[in-house]
Formats: C-alpha cells, sequence, structure tokens
C-alpha cells in the first residue's frame, strides 16, 4: 500500500494538476497590428478606436471628421432624453420619426429631429458620454464634428444614457438596421455577440464612410468606431470598414475574457 501512495504522489507531482486549473484566461485585445497594416495600404484617411469595460485602443483615433449619418445615434438620445419625452410612452409621432432616422438612417426625419431637440441637446449628449471633440452643425448635421475615440466612448455607454422607459426601444432600432444598410461591422459580428450599430456614407460617393457599433455577450462589451473620408467610392469604403472590423474583433468570438 506504500509502494502504491509513493507511486501515486510521483504521478501527480510530474503531471501537474489538471489542465487550467488555477490558471486565468488571457484577456482579449483587438488585433491592432494587423488592423493598421491593412489601413496603412488603403485609400483615403481612415482611423478607429476600440474599448472594453476597462482599456481603450486606437490608430488616428483624434483625427476630426464630418460626421454623416453618424450623429443621428447622438439624436436618437437627445430626443428620448427630452423632459417631455423620457417619462411617458412614445406615440405614434414619435416613432415616425425615429424609426426612419435609425433604421434606414432618413434624413428629413433626421432634420426634424434636430428641429425639435436643438444642437443644444446634442452637445449634452456629447457631455454626459465624455466626448472631447464633438461640435454639431446646425441645418447642415452631416457636417457635425465627430472622432474616433469620442464615437466608441459614446456607444460604450449609449444604453446607460438611453432613459431607462425608452432604453429596449432605442437598442431595438440600433439593433435592426435595415438589411441593405448592415455592411462593414454588420457583416463579421462575431458568433453570440449582439451587434447594434449606426453608419454613416456620403450618398455613395465616398465623400464619407463611417461605422460606430457597441457589441455585447453577457455583461461584456466592446465598441467600435471606424471611420473614413476620401475613400474611391462606397463601395471601396465599405471593404475597408469590413476588413478592418475583421482584424479588430479578430478571436472575439471565442474570448473567455473580455477586459
Amino acid at each position: 500500500m506504500l509502494v502504491k501512495a509513493v507511486a501515486g504522489l510521483l504521478l501527480l507531482l510530474t503531471v501537474g494538476a489538471p489542465l487550467g486549473a488555477g490558471s486565468q484566461p488571457r484577456p482579449w485585445k483587438p488585433s491592432m497590428g494587423a488592423a493598421i497594416r491593412y489601413a496603412s495600404h488603403r485609400d483615403g484617411v481612415i482611423a478607429f478606436a476600440v474599448r472594453t469595460r476597462s482599456s481603450s485602443w486606437g490608430w488616428h483615433s483624434g483625427q476630426t471628421f464630418h460626421s454623416a449619418s453618424v450623429v443621428k445615434a447622438m439624436m436618437l438620445v437627445a430626443y428620448l432624453n427630452q423632459r417631455s419625452v423620457r417619462h411617458r410612452r412614445l406615440n405614434a409621432s414619435d416613432r415616425a420619426l425615429l424609426e426612419p432616422m435609425i433604421r434606414w438612417s432618413d434624413n428629413d426625419a433626421a432634420s426634424a429631429v434636430l428641429g425639435i431637440v436643438g444642437t443644444g441637446a446634442l452637445r449634452l449628449v456629447a457631455y454626459r458620454a465624455a466626448m472631447r471633440r464633438f461640435a454639431p452643425i446646425a441645418g447642415w448635421w452631416g457636417m457635425s464634428q465627430i472622432d474616433a475615440a469620442d464615437q466608441a466612448r459614446f456607444f460604450m455607454r449609449i444604453d446607460r444614457l438611453l432613459p431607462p422607459l425608452h432604453r429596449a426601444y432605442g437598442l431595438r432600432l440600433l439593433r435592426t438596421i435595415t438589411p441593405g444598410q448592415r455592411w462593414g461591422i454588420a457583416r463579421v459580428r462575431p458568433s453570440g455577440w449582439r451587434l447594434y450599430f449606426k453608419g454613416g456614407w456620403g450618398s455613395g460617393t465616398g465623400w464619407v464612410d463611417h461605422q460606430v457599433a457597441l457589441l455585447t455577450r453577457g455583461h461584456q462589451r466592446v465598441s467600435v468606431a471606424i471611420l473614413t473620408s476620401m475613400d474611391e467610392s462606397h463601395a471601396y469604403g465599405e471593404e475597408t470598414l469590413r476588413q478592418i472590423a475583421r482584424r479588430l474583433l479578430r478571436g472575439l468570438a471565442t474570448a473567455e475574457s473580455v477586459p
């Protein structure tokens, strides 16, 4: 019996503890090097930023761009936070503005929303989101100034910026963008992650092509902002967004730990 006990002890010391016991999974982080190498060989001006709950990464993330329709997500938050709206149920008039503005990026609806909330409300949203370089433009709202770092900050907390009564509604709009506009990030959404996003583009010209997004899986969350301008065409910009997002989000589907 003593011989067997000693042999068993020696085997345990040799083999060690069971695989994975006491070890911590390596925290996920975006593949910044791969994304930067790809972006460096693309035409146009490109910037991107990624955030998790405790970490952030960026490349040219302080470069400012015209917002195009990306600013409509901020308009959504501003509208739902109005004193006359935040504590009541939405009516048909509210929905007739917000759903077209977000789900299929209707410009007339966006102009109407901005006419109701004003640029001051957008500045308040930026302040609450700790944005540093945002500058709204009245009338020509698509010329508002944004950067990738600010947009990643905003989308990281967009659900918390929405009033509790309308949080599920606002997120549903950002989750159900019309299929014809689900390019870029939406094409490479990691399995198991829920995607909320908004895009902006220059009417197919390649003037700008942007996407900003929040991905969630349980309590884990990752925000991404990819901004481009002076693309050869909208199709070229779409491909740039898709390939950068694919690289940034590499390994997220199987990640055990997101800091």
